[in-house]
């Protein structure tokens, strides 16, 4: 009876571990759910009225990690801070996402 209890407690556990990683976005995936709509799918999208940058330029891609982190954490400018709405990792995510943007 006890190993049957603990095998159930494992299955138990691996069942949780695997439903997190199932559900789990990828940075490609939070960037099309909250940035493509301003920044575009490719990240080539540019409106000087609104202070939209190309996420391809050379400007935001020489940015550092940390910088490009703290930008997307607080915001700038008219972008909202997305600290509270994204976890910090899905904003590490987003940030290795833009910096694959050519």
């Amino acid at each position: 009876m006890r190993s049957l209890r603990r095998v159930l407690l494992v299955a138990l556990l691996i069942s949780l571990v695997f439903s997190n990683i199932a559900f789990a976005q990828s940075g490609a995936d939070v960037y099309k759910t909250k940035c493509a709509m301003c920044h575009g799918p490719d990240g080539k999208k540019e409106n000087p009225g609104m202070g939209v940058k190309a996420l391809t330029s050379p400007d935001i891609q020489k940015m550092s990690d940390a910088d490009l982190i703290t930008v997307v954490s607080k915001g700038k400018g008219k972008m909202p801070g997305y600290a509270g709405k994204l976890t910090d990792d899905q904003i590490k995510q987003v940030v290795a996402h833009v910096k694959t943007l050519k």
